[in-house]
């Protein structure tokens, strides 16, 4: 009888260990599945820098960067960041020949990028930094 019951709870253990690690391996897989991950279409696109659990508001991960792409915490805007810090028409970024430039939009706080504040148009380089308040993007340039 001993032996029989000792039997159950090493298989009831092994199950519970094997179930555990499926667990984990759900958990990782999702993580990375929600990080967004690199957009391989040649496509241009803002990549979230923070940690998405230190912002008191909902935001993407990535933003797909079409012709004009305006930005604020108005909801006329094509990205909408509810970061109290951000303009309601913050700043704009527009295409053109093939090129992406960058406006502050007269924001109250202000537009960053590479922790310069932006005066004028500037024009977008792979890997540069744009900070908009409390949110901070990695700008990538699609061919």
């Amino acid at each position: 009888m001993f032996s029989l019951l000792s039997l159950m709870f090493r298989y009831l253990l092994i199950l519970l260990i094997y179930l555990f690690i499926i667990g984990i391996i759900r958990m990782i897989y999702l993580d990375i599945k929600s990080m967004g991950g690199a957009i391989s279409d040649g496509t241009s696109y803002l990549k979230l820098i923070n940690r998405k659990d230190t912002l008191s508001f909902k935001i993407g991960e990535v933003y797909v960067l079409e012709k004009d792409v305006s930005i604020g915490r108005g909801t006329q805007n094509s990205i909408v960041l509810r970061d109290p810090y951000i303009s309601k028409n913050h700043a704009k970024i527009s295409l053109d020949e093939n090129e992406f430039f960058l406006e502050d939009l007269n924001s109250v706080n202000g537009t960053l990028v590479n922790d310069i504040k932006v005066e004028d148009v500037v024009k977008l380089k792979d890997g540069d930094r744009i900070k908009f308040g409390q949110v901070e993007f990695l700008f990538v340039k699609g061919d």
